[in-house]
């Protein structure tokens, strides 16, 4: 079918910065990065945003996640959702989790679960929600 869902982020003016943390925390890629300034909606972009965002993507995994910076006038900040990045080792869940949290809010500490080795809710200094799920072994699961 070739259908895929890719995560899509907004931004009020620290896309490339948030991306760049994104790009290290996530041991991830960059894969596409265009500014309004280099692109041929330069003349529609707000003043002083020839440098901002127009749209990046970055590979995580299997994962795009793209975003944009967006102008003050449209901006809202995010809500109603986070991501939730899955993994199998303790030690990168917590590394991921410490940095994610550093400038931002811990909603819920990691820690071990009834379902998970570790999880934990964070929402980072860009405004971004996330959750990290380090599952236990299929074989040490309730009913399994």
């Amino acid at each position: 079918m070739g259908l895929k869902a890719h995560i899509y982020l907004s931004f009020d003016g620290q896309c490339e910065t948030a991306f760049k943390a994104y790009e290290k925390i996530l041991a991830g890629k960059i894969a596409s990065f265009f500014t309004y300034g280099g692109s041929p909606m330069a003349a529609q972009a707000p003043p002083g945003w020839a440098d901002k965002v127009m749209h990046a993507t970055l590979s995580v995994g299997g994962t795009v996640i793209a975003g944009a910076d967006v102008p003050p006038e449209r901006y809202e900040p995010p809500q109603g959702f986070n991501i939730l990045l899955g993994m199998d080792d303790p030690g990168e869940a917590e590394r991921i989790f410490q940095a994610l949290a550093e400038g931002g809010t811990i909603t819920m500490p990691l820690e071990e679960t009834f379902w998970a080795l570790r999880f934990g809710a964070v929402t980072d200094r860009f405004g971004i929600s996330w959750s990290i799920n380090c599952e236990q072994a299929a074989a040490s699961q309730p009913g399994a």
